[in-house]
């Protein structure tokens, strides 16, 4: 069960000053975040004053303010008002910028390569009758609340008749913004009271 804490992100500056972002996760991971070589990245960024949005050649973005009230958000001239906790796509190549009306705010980004991959962001109330499993190609951020996660029951094709069942595991609690990573094998799964965004990030088949 692979979890990423927030609290351990080294924040990049924007080239502009106007913010900052901490990213969560990419693929390839060896690849720059100043060049772009990545086929998809997940992150957070906080938007302290405004300005344009970094053009990425070939990428689709779903943007998610998930702190503060709203951000005006400009994209190829159209203006489009976003509230928060709710996702908003567009392409990584128009120009865009953004204005803040109502102060700083805090965004999720998912960036993916158009025609390779695509990038959806749900947010979810979690419950804690109820635990919301995390699947492969995915990734859960908490984003208020308390809650905890736990490693789920291992699938049947996991046992092999010999194997002693999986021992109880404590479970493990979030901080605001950590990042618990999917997996098909013995699936995390999180409960509590609050909010998660969960990011997903699908291979798109080529019919070519």
């Amino acid at each position: 069960m692979e979890i990423i804490r927030y609290a351990d992100i080294h924040p990049e500056p924007w080239r502009n000053g106007g913010g900052v972002t901490r990213e969560l996760a990419s693929h390839p991971k060896a690849a720059s975040a100043q060049d772009g070589a990545w086929d998809w990245r997940v992150s957070i960024a906080d938007v302290s004053k405004a300005g344009d949005f970094s053009v990425f050649p070939g990428m689709e973005r779903v943007i998610t303010i998930i702190e503060g009230e709203l951000l005006l958000l400009t994209v190829d001239g159209s203006e489009h008002p976003l509230e928060k906790y709710r996702p908003f796509r567009f392409s990584g190549e128009a120009a865009s910028g953004a204005t803040l009306p109502t102060g700083n705010i805090r965004d999720l980004n998912v960036i993916a390569r158009a025609g390779a991959f695509k990038g959806y962001t749900s947010i979810v109330e979690i419950s804690k009758k109820r635990a919301h499993p995390v699947f492969e190609g995915q990734l859960a951020v908490l984003l208020e609340g308390k809650a905890t996660v736990a490693p789920g029951t291992a699938v049947e094709e996991e046992s092999d008749g010999d194997s002693p069942a999986p021992s109880a595991v404590e479970p493990v609690e979030l901080s605001r913004y950590d990042a618990v990573v999917g997996s098909d094998i013995r699936s995390p799964e999180i409960s509590g009271r609050g909010f998660i965004a969960v990011i997903s990030i699908d291979h798109v088949e080529s019919h070519a």
